[in-house]
């Protein structure tokens, strides 16, 4: 495995090739902008009166915007991967790095890489930008969970680039990809966890979530619904990385 492992001048490769793609730059910005930006937009209109209102979650409600941002993270991973597939992209990638596992690994390092760098600055962003909004309802810095959830959103978003960037290995498609996740994550993952919440906590959403949130609300506590998600992105890599194997170039 260790003749596998991603080198330098392959890490490199990769970077100038998601740097030099329109579409991955545009999503990986758009994650900041747009969980950031949304968050701000609640914060201002609608935060303060939600704060002082029974029965909410004022942690969770401080990274609202990252339901949105999830999606340009998606869109991050998915798009990145899916270059290797248009117009014979992974021949002359192979012909460069013949190891498939080596160029496979390198790619995921590069998207974890950046997705982790952006999704930190993306929580602390959201979190700062948003209680600044708040008024005499805004969290501390130090409140219970604080850090947590500002590292753990970062994280979050990385994992899911990752679920995406898998899945794109398999089905060789970005659109197709952004199909069926954008629907499943705005839609049916909180139909299926309301109606059936004791298996809606384990979809990768909405277990991964939890850690947002200053109380649990199911039998996953924050740490162990990230560690879930991790899973369904672990898995999701490990069938990229065998249809690479299988299939042809």
């Amino acid at each position: 495995m260790s003749s596998a492992l991603p080198t330098v001048p392959v890490l490199h490769s990769e970077w100038l090739k998601i740097r030099s793609l329109r579409g991955t730059v545009g999503s990986l910005a758009a994650v900041l902008a747009a969980t950031a930006g949304v968050q701000a937009l609640v914060s201002a209109t609608v935060g303060e009166a939600e704060a002082t209102s029974s029965g909410g979650d004022p942690l969770f409600g401080a990274f609202y915007g990252i339901n949105f941002g999830q999606v340009a993270a998606i869109a991050f991973g998915a798009t990145a991967v899916s270059a290797e597939f248009q117009q014979g992209g992974l021949r002359t990638s192979l012909t460069a790095v013949p190891n498939r596992s080596r160029l496979y690994l390198s790619k995921i390092a590069v998207v974890a890489g950046l997705m982790f760098v952006v999704g930190q600055l993306t929580g602390l962003a959201t979190f700062l930008g948003g209680q600044a909004l708040m008024g005499s309802s805004a969290l501390d810095l130090g409140a219970p969970g604080t850090y947590r959830a500002i590292v753990g959103s970062g994280l979050y978003l990385m994992l899911m680039a990752l679920f995406a960037a898998g899945l794109t290995a398999v089905l060789r498609s970005a659109a197709l990809v952004l199909s069926l996740l954008i629907p499943f994550v705005l839609i049916a993952s909180f139909v299926i966890g309301a109606a059936a919440s004791s298996v809606g906590q384990y979809l990768p959403d909405q277990a991964g979530q939890v850690l947002l949130r200053q109380q649990a609300t199911g039998s996953l506590g924050p740490w162990s619904g990230l560690a879930v998600t991790a899973l369904w992105a672990a898995a999701a890599l490990a069938l990229g990385w065998l249809s690479l194997h299988r299939r042809d170039a």
